[in-house]
């Protein structure tokens, strides 16, 4: 495991508590990483050394922020076991993939893409829970050299993990994530500067209830995870942000002529699909 945040933590715990490797090993940045980890009990081996971390790996997982996985890749390169399997848990996966591959491949290893579909908005390995993964959707996304051995490798990890893998191209990874993750960890932001700006009457707070919780929740995220997420997906997020400006454009539209019905359909349309969705959802995770 590299890095041990609340994925790379989780990961580790569900790890351990399914006994899923013979030996599992962490690599952290810091001292204190290493004290916390030890004291979570988070691995057999928990080290600030990378060759220790990786040496005679099966599976290696990346479990950092994304600009830091290409530097740290280069870095275990010389250590990576040769037929060993990498994958990544990053929230993009286009430019990851076309980075990484190569530079894993030089070590006569794999790398595999993927992206379980999990979170929370909390952060770091205190808030890290065995169950996180459990029942989530977790995207396979290999390359062009990726082997079919080391692909079933990283969908059985999955698996045994209590995931639903599914393989697709990181490209339509990319395009899909980029309306359904990306898309409202932006919108939750912004709605948190705008109504919480300082520039709002004092009592505007006072008046942020459920919904306004509820829709902000998100915007907790790690602001640096999120900035290399946005710059990692830019051409993407960029596009279904100009979508999204001009629905809301059509509804300010319809709001100035008093166009009740075309703000009802609005309302109606979402409440459908979102209902669609969740009834979709839940059967789903029940079977």
């Amino acid at each position: 495991m590299v890095g041990m945040g609340l994925m790379g933590g989780s990961l580790a715990l569900a790890i351990r508590q399914g006994q899923l490797a013979l030996k599992l090993h962490a690599f952290v940045r810091s001292p204190a990483s290493v004290a916390e980890a030890t004291k979570l009990a988070m691995a057999d081996l928990i080290t600030q050394d990378l060759n220790e971390a990786v040496r005679d790996a099966d599976l290696v997982v990346l479990c950092t922020p994304l600009s830091q996985m290409r530097t740290l890749t280069e870095q275990m390169r010389p250590y990576l076991k040769p037929g060993a399997v990498v994958t990544d848990v990053g929230s993009v996966k286009g430019s990851i993939v076309q980075e990484l591959e190569p530079i894993v491949e030089a070590a006569h290893a794999y790398f595999v893409g993927s992206h379980p579909m999990a979170g929370s908005e909390k952060t770091g390995m205190a808030a890290a829970r065995a169950d996180l993964f459990r029942n989530a959707i977790c995207l396979v996304t290999p390359g062009a050299h990726a082997t079919a051995d080391a692909i079933c490798a990283v969908q059985n990890f999955w698996k045994a993990l209590g995931g639903w893998p599914i393989r697709m191209s990181p490209e339509l990874h990319d395009d899909l994530v980029s309306r359904s993750s990306h898309l409202p960890h932006v919108v939750a932001a912004e709605l948190a500067n705008y109504v919480l700006s300082p520039a709002h009457p004092k009592e505007q707070a006072l008046v942020c209830a459920n919904g306004f919780r509820d829709t902000t929740r998100i915007a907790c995220g790690s602001p640096e995870m999120w900035r290399d997420i946005a710059l990692a997906n830019r051409k993407n997020l960029s596009r279904v942000l100009g979508v999204f400006i001009e629905d809301l454009q059509e509804f300010q539209l319809a709001l100035e002529r008093e166009d009740a019905k075309t703000i009802e359909e609005f309302f109606t349309k979402a409440k459908q699909r979102r209902d669609q969705w969740r009834a979709h959802s839940t059967a789903t995770s029940s079977e």
